[in-house]
């Protein structure tokens, strides 16, 4: 028996075409995409673990330039074409401020921290 997690936008077209059997997302909810995939979290209450992608910054770039650059990528996740290549490849696309993204990093770091942590992993 194999088996992988892997996001759900690198496999959708394996799992479409029949290569792939999908057991489970590992997301909250389940997936528009495979409606009848159940979640992990089905079989094991309260696990979550999702791929997400962000943009970053150096911490010293000005306001105004982060304030444009959330405004324009959000405009772009906002774009109906965009949107919705996003979702059919199983992404999510949320907007976020830039200090609503700080608090998400932040809130998974230390999700993944506590993982780490009691799974005693260490840096190779």
């Amino acid at each position: 028996m194999q088996v992988t997690i892997d996001p759900l936008p690198s496999s959708i077209e394996h799992i479409k075409a029949g290569k792939l059997r999908a057991l489970a997302v590992t997301t909250v909810a389940r997936s528009d995409v495979l409606p009848d995939v159940p979640t992990v979290g089905d079989f094991v209450p309260g696990f979550e673990a999702s791929a997400w992608y962000g943009v970053g910054a150096p911490r010293n770039m000005p306001s105004e330039i982060v304030d444009r650059l959330n405004k324009e990528i959000n405009a772009a996740l906002a774009d109906p074409k965009l949107k919705g290549r996003l979702s059919d490849v199983g992404s999510i696309p949320t907007s976020m401020t830039p200090a609503e993204f700080g608090t998400f990093v932040a809130d998974e770091t230390e999700k993944w921290g506590k993982v780490i942590r009691a799974a005693n992993i260490k840096a190779e």
